[in-house]
């Protein structure tokens, strides 16, 4: 029995119910097509970018649809995307979670990141979590941050690199000819590796929440068979986040490009609960909330 966790007047208690993370793409070359930068225009509204509005407007429908987090990222991890310096990445999400935490004052708000400064910026901004693509590896003053924050951060497996990573037009890209020893023995030895990052800054278990990095340098092979196999990252005792939706293992499975992979992304949503997901991340937060609760329903009955 995982310790709730308590943050900004909300309990997470863990294995009642499946939390839903809805995904604000503020970039211009997101594998999903959903980017929300650049913004329509330079002037201000209201004292905010004009363009902010539309980031406030796909929230407010996530709202209305039921979500929990509200998750901002700066900076596209499809594979070939091209990297995003750290004053670029602040321009584009600091402007969002600060409209976001004024008109969602009760609403959490986590911040895709790896770069400790844009995290730091994001959390004074009103950010409340910190969701890392690398586990804590990618810049090593951000576990401090974190820390001296005291918020949950996400930790995520990670073995992205390019020369593994093959794009097709309609279908976006992939890894392939990826190698592991023993797939999930080597995601979860990498995973507590993070975990080990972490505890060293001094962030305590209750603030940690693993991710298997479903799409991140992993074969469709390899991402089907993680997810099967979700119950053995849950069993390293931490809540864990699951986010496989629109993305490419589902659209070689189906032959399907991301705008057409709602019913894939179902399938994988449903099977992942079942499996000891605790969280969600998802594209099309109405259809994956109905389709939490309807599992949560039958395998999570009132208590």
């Amino acid at each position: 029995m995982l310790s709730p966790l308590v943050l900004h007047q909300h309990t997470f208690e863990w294995g009642a119910r499946t939390y839903v993370m809805g995904i604000l793409n503020i970039t211009p070359d997101s594998f999903s097509g959903d980017g929300l930068f650049p913004f329509a225009a330079p002037q201000e509204s209201a004292g905010r970018p004009v363009g902010v509005d539309s980031a406030i407007a796909q929230a407010r429908q996530f709202v209305k649809a039921g979500v929990d987090i509200l998750d901002v990222g700066g900076e596209s991890t499809r594979p070939g995307a091209e990297p995003v310096n750290e004053h670029e990445e602040m321009e584009r999400v600091l402007p969002v979670i600060r409209a976001l935490a004024a008109e969602f004052p009760d609403m959490l708000i986590s911040v895709d990141t790896y770069k400790a400064s844009v995290a730091q910026a994001a959390l004074e901004a009103g950010a409340h979590i910190v969701n890392d693509v690398w586990g804590l590896r990618a810049d090593p003053k951000l576990a401090a941050v974190v820390k001296h924050y005291n918020i949950p951060v996400i930790l995520m497996h990670n073995r992205s690199n390019p020369k593994t990573a093959e794009v097709r037009d309609r279908l976006g890209g992939r890894y392939v000819g990826v190698e592991y020893e023993n797939l999930l023995e080597d995601v979860k030895h990498e995973l507590l590796e993070s975990v080990a990052i972490a505890k060293s800054a001094g962030i305590l278990d209750e603030k940690i929440i693993l991710d298997p990095g479903i799409g991140f340098g992993k074969t469709v092979e390899q991402n089907l068979e993680l997810l099967n196999r979700l119950g053995e990252i849950r069993a390293l005792g931490y809540p864990v986040l699951l986010g496989p939706s629109r993305k490419s293992f589902i659209g070689y499975t189906l032959d399907l490009p991301p705008d057409q992979r709602v019913e894939g992304t179902a399938a994988t949503i449903s099977v992942g609960i079942t499996r000891g997901a605790d969280i969600i991340r998802v594209h099309d937060v109405l259809e994956m909330a109905r389709i939490a609760r309807m599992t949560d329903a039958i395998i999570r009955p009132p208590r």
